[in-house]
């Protein structure tokens, strides 16, 4: 028997599910406002270059492996400038990160 693709639910990381987000600020608009607020206020030109920012935001995605943000913030890196170069560098930054993370950790199963 075959499942009838109209009635199953769409992928867990469809980034069609990102417009839920709509119905998020209606339930909880201020706590949601003020995310969103945050949010910009982060990633606006500062100290660091929005490029950088993006850059970092993925390397953070990449780690956490959240497909969302890796998207998005993909997408923003390169629109801020970022290219292929600039992006391997970052995600490999993570992957070090990562991995030094659990070497480090190892440390305490050594007796």
């Amino acid at each position: 028997m075959t499942a009838n693709p109209k009635l199953e639910e769409p992928l867990m990381y469809d980034m069609a599910r990102i417009g839920n987000l709509k119905t998020m600020a209606a339930a909880a608009p201020e706590a949601m406002a003020a995310f969103h607020a945050f949010d910009a206020a982060a990633f606006k030109e500062g100290a660091l270059s929005v490029k950088v920012k993006e850059l970092m935001a993925l390397a953070v995605a990449v780690t956490t492996q959240c497909p969302y943000c890796i998207e998005i913030h993909t997408k923003k890196a390169r629109t801020a400038g970022a290219n292929d170069a600039e992006i391997t560098e970052a995600v490999l930054v993570s992957a070090a990160i990562r991995a030094g993370g659990s070497v480090v950790h190892g440390t305490h199963a050594i007796k």
